[in-house]
């Protein structure tokens, strides 16, 4: 069984390698009539690109989507989905598979090599093929077509932890985002990352990051009971991000070290619905929304592919060392942080078309 396909009503399927000629995903059950071309998609891929400062990848994709379906310029000349499937394709244009002939011959540690090698017998073994992170960029694509679906809601990440160092929260300042290679909403925190990527850099290691993602916008209802929960939901499309290894929602793990009147979320009588004094919950409560924000914490583990030699074995299970060549991200999880506002944009668009088809 092949499962390269997510969601319920709003579903993709993302398609490709690491090293082949293309990568994309196929937008199915999209609503129609929404205004959508290149141009709405690019700038979230562009967040997401290689090559943009020392801290990421020096693979050089340009990653320029194309529209191949499931779209047509009606007579106002506008562009929009017509509810058939949408096929999104990016084409690889800087593969270097010559690094990889060693990865050939023998299994690099922490990566899913042997994992692969197990279950199917056989390999692409050019960049880890549909296990690299290379593959998050059609999810991203798709993830962008999402945001159109629920133009209520505003999605917005940040990277809040890298190598063990946490931003301060009294120091949250959203403008700043944008304003330094790791979606830092810390800028003294930012200077620190700076050289703690830098020193994983040119010792050939790489250090962890923690993504912090946060939905506005949400209602309250969507999601369902049990086996449809929109947090389950969330933390399934989060641990299916490549190099993702915890998913925290609201409080997450912290939530066990409170007593119950500290955990609980009061309410006071608001205008028009419910006033929340504190969201532990993150937004969410028996797998329904609150109309809180809808709020994820994602913990990317260190890149395994990294210069400092590793203890493995060969194909044909001889002791050996490896260290990876190529390109690679000394954080991966700077560059997780447009893959996890895409998964949150996939699973809240999903939800709304499964409350809407239920509740009307």
């Amino acid at each position: 069984m092949s499962f390269n396909t997510f969601g319920r009503l709003f579903r993709f399927t993302t398609w490709g390698e690491s090293h082949g000629p293309a990568l994309g995903a196929v937008v199915d059950g999209c609503p129609p009539g929404l205004a959508l071309d290149e141009a709405a998609i690019q700038p979230f891929l562009d967040k997401r690109r290689p090559g943009q400062s020392k801290f990421t990848t020096q693979r050089q994709e340009p990653d320029q989507v194309r529209i191949l379906s499931g779209v047509f310029a009606g007579p106002d000349g506008i562009q929009r989905t017509t509810g058939t499937p949408i096929s999104l394709m990016i084409e690889n244009t800087d593969q270097r598979s010559k690094d990889y002939s060693e990865v050939a011959k023998a299994y690099r540690p922490g990566h899913a090599d042997y994992a692969y090698d197990a279950k199917y017998g056989f390999r692409d073994y050019r960049g880890g093929g549909r296990s690299s992170a290379r593959e998050t960029a059609a999810r991203v694509a798709a993830g962008a077509v999402a945001r159109l679906a629920i133009p209520e809601v505003t999605i917005r990440a940040w990277v809040s932890e890298i190598g063990g160092d946490a931003i301060d929260p009294a120091n949250f300042d959203a403008a700043e985002i944008d304003n330094n290679p790791f979606f830092c909403p810390d800028a003294a925190a930012a200077e620190r990352w700076a050289r703690i990527v830098d020193e994983a850099r040119l010792a050939g290691s790489s250090v962890g990051a923690v993504v912090t993602c946060e939905a506005t916008g949400v209602p309250a209802g969507w999601g369902a009971p049990l086996y449809g929960k929109l947090d389950a939901d969330l933390a399934a499309a989060m641990m299916g991000i490549n190099a993702v290894k915890g998913v925290e929602i609201g409080d997450g793990f912290a939530a066990a070290r409170l007593s119950g009147e500290q955990n609980a979320d009061p309410m006071r009588p608001g205008e028009t619905a419910p006033e929340f004094l504190a969201n532990h919950a993150g937004g969410i409560a028996g797998g329904i929304s609150t109309g809180q924000p809808v709020t994820v914490r994602v913990a990317f583990k260190p890149t395994s592919s990294i210069l400092t030699p590793q203890q493995t074995i060969t194909r044909d299970g001889e002791a050996t060392e490896m260290f990876t060549k190529g390109r690679h991200d000394p954080c991966v999880g700077i560059r997780g942080v447009p893959v996890v506002e895409a998964m949150m944009a996939l699973v809240l668009a999903d939800h709304k078309l499964l409350h809407r088809g239920q509740c009307g």
